[in-house]
């Protein structure tokens, strides 16, 4: 079959230019009045056609164009009452019946397969890759939730450190009171962990008799740090941490 009017196949189903038919019918009509008219027909934008741009050599400039369906474009033919008309639509029958014959049904068939196969392997190697490149994160996560040691504040402050979080014991303390993780209240229970914190099981208290000349005994609590707090800590201030 002879192309009359380039058909696009690219789609999902084939289409050809608004401008290409316009000239082909041999409309003395400007496109744009012309395409506007055609539309009183009763065709729907994105159903039956899109806008679209294309380069005009001669004139240096994109002009707007539309990518018709083929029942658009044999309805508009038929519109016209012209041996041109007759022409482009005896063409786009051609053409339709060709696209509908079990061999190109099934080879579009295929075609989507084919696609669907490329884009879930894709997919596959996407998250192949991610998942080797938050291994290392992941295990430090699992050994350092699993342990059963408990650091300090100013020995977590370190590992942010380490980890691309500027801070110090000092400047960490003030943090975790500030987000609610420690108490801020002046007394006995300052900079112990809140009951939220405690709660979350990010903290456990360590208590210690300290014993003075001629003072009673006094009781410090400590808090430490336990895996799984390191693990939140680690989250939640340095999140990037190994991206750099």
């Amino acid at each position: 079959m002879n192309d009359l009017i380039t058909v696009d196949y690219s789609n999902q189903q084939p289409t050809v230019s608004g401008r290409e038919l316009h000239k082909f019918l041999e409309v003395t009509e400007r496109y744009s009045n012309w395409f506007r008219r055609m539309l009183q027909y009763g065709f729907t934008e994105n159903v039956d056609f899109v806008g679209c741009k294309v380069f005009n050599t001669l004139a240096k400039q994109e002009l707007q164009d539309h990518a018709i369906t083929i029942p658009m474009a044999k309805e508009i033919s038929m519109i016209q009452r012209n041996e041109k008309g007759k022409q482009a639509r005896q063409y786009f029958i051609k053409v339709e019946e060709a696209w509908n014959t079990p061999e190109m049904v099934m080879a579009r068939g295929l075609e989507v397969a084919r696609n669907l196969l490329v884009t879930s392997q894709e997919r596959v190697k996407v998250l192949e890759s991610k998942i080797e490149e938050d291994a290392p994160k992941v295990l430090f996560a699992e050994s350092v939730s699993a342990s059963n040691d408990c650091i300090l504040v100013r020995d977590m402050a370190k590992l942010l450190k380490q980890n691309g979080y500027d801070t110090g014991e000092k400047r960490l303390f003030e943090t975790l009171r500030e987000d609610g993780f420690l108490i801020k209240k002046e007394g006995d229970d300052y900079n112990s962990p809140t009951q939220r914190a405690m709660n979350m099981e990010l903290f456990v208290i360590k208590e210690s008799v300290i014993t003075l000349p001629d003072r009673d005994p006094k009781i410090r609590k400590t808090p430490k740090i336990t895996g799984k707090g390191q693990v939140y800590f680690l989250n939640k201030y340095a999140p990037n941490r190994g991206n750099e």
